[in-house]
């Protein structure tokens, strides 16, 4: 009852600050914006039947979030709206999340950084040292980049989107004391998760800059793209938590199928191997993987003078793909929330 007039507010007040009628139709006019965009987009250089397919697709994805956004506005809207009324409590409990996961441990938090620095340097020596394996990516000045930078470079964004779905995925299942209280906001606690694992983030991106200048790429301009990357990451990753932690609640084996299908994704995105090393007609289909686009611009970033909006077809899926989720997720959750008191 006290959640359904909490609801009921919000959309009121949410109704009375900016009208329905008019945000899904400035949702419209930016998706018309964005599909007439990619219509008129033309490269000479590339097959244009699979540009032609690119852009139908687009096309398609565009409409169908249009469709959904304009259906389920009030129950889309309101977990944003609900984020943004609850940020500072959100900040406080993140920071507490990150700091009771190493609660007890004598290093403490230095456990967090332990295991991603042994994967990384395990690998470099497995692959590098031993089998050596090289690259074919050309940086921006025309030369082979170190493998361990390669490698390091697609680790990082491997690594915070591998643990930000695991935790984001059991948030509700972990805080069950706080889902059966009828005065919390449950909403918040998947991006809790999140923000939780992107402090560690931050760690090992600041790693990544300082490795990359021992190898003599010192941070350009371009760097700074790594900053949009990394929001690109979240935002894509708190997407799924929003779907996977409401599934989790009645289907325990999920966390079991996300461990192995993050074991296999790890191998079928271009971090330890280089994209370039495949077929034109083989690296389409790899692209539709979400991360490879963050992995390709977190090197792109470090080794390479372009802009994000240079791979335009990349962006504009991954942002389609994105926001589709993040829709389609927060309407399972608003779904099933208030089920999740009696099933846990």
């Amino acid at each position: 009852m006290h959640i359904k007039k909490t609801e009921k507010i919000q959309n009121a007040t949410e109704k009375k600050n900016f009208p329905k009628p008019a945000a899904i139709a400035i949702f419209w006019g930016l998706g018309l914006l964005l599909a007439l965009v990619l219509l008129k987009h033309h490269n000479p250089l590339a097959d244009q039947v699979t540009e032609q397919m690119k852009k139908f697709s687009g096309c398609v994805l565009i409409t169908f979030t249009c469709i959904i956004f304009a259906i389920y506005y009030d129950r889309i809207v309101t977990i944003p709206v609900e984020l943004f009324q609850s940020r500072r409590l959100i900040w406080k409990l993140a920071k507490n999340d990150f700091k009771k996961r190493y609660a007890g441990s004598y290093l403490g938090i230095v456990w967090a950084m332990v295991q991603p620095v042994v994967t990384v340097l395990m690998y470099w020596i497995v692959f590098d040292m031993v089998f050596e394996a090289r690259v074919q990516f050309v940086a921006g000045d025309g030369q082979i980049p170190p493998y361990v930078l390669y490698l390091t470079a697609g680790l990082v964004p491997w690594f915070y989107f591998s643990e930000a779905i695991s935790q984001g995925t059991m948030a509700l299942v972990e805080y069950t004391y706080l889902v059966k209280k009828v005065v919390f906001n449950i909403s918040i606690l998947p991006i809790i998760k999140v923000i939780a694992a992107t402090f560690i983030h931050v760690f090992f991106v600041g790693v990544l800059l300082i490795v990359g200048i021992c190898y003599g790429y010192t941070p350009t301009i371009y760097t700074i793209q790594i900053v949009y990357y990394s929001f690109c990451l979240f935002l894509f990753v708190l997407a799924l938590s929003y779907l996977t932690s409401a599934l989790v609640v009645f289907i325990r084996d999920l966390q079991q199928v996300i461990n192995i299908a993050l074991q296999i994704g790890m191998w079928a995105t271009p971090i330890m191997w280089d994209i370039n090393m495949i077929p034109d007609h083989v690296k389409t289909l790899f692209k539709l993987n979400p991360l490879v686009y963050i992995v390709n611009g977190f090197r792109s970033a470090l080794f390479e003078e372009e802009w994000f909006w240079e791979h335009f077809y990349s962006s504009t899926y991954f942002w389609i793909f994105t926001i589709s989720m993040f829709c389609i997720g927060t309407l399972v959750f608003r779904r099933l929330r208030t089920h999740f008191a009696d099933v846990l």
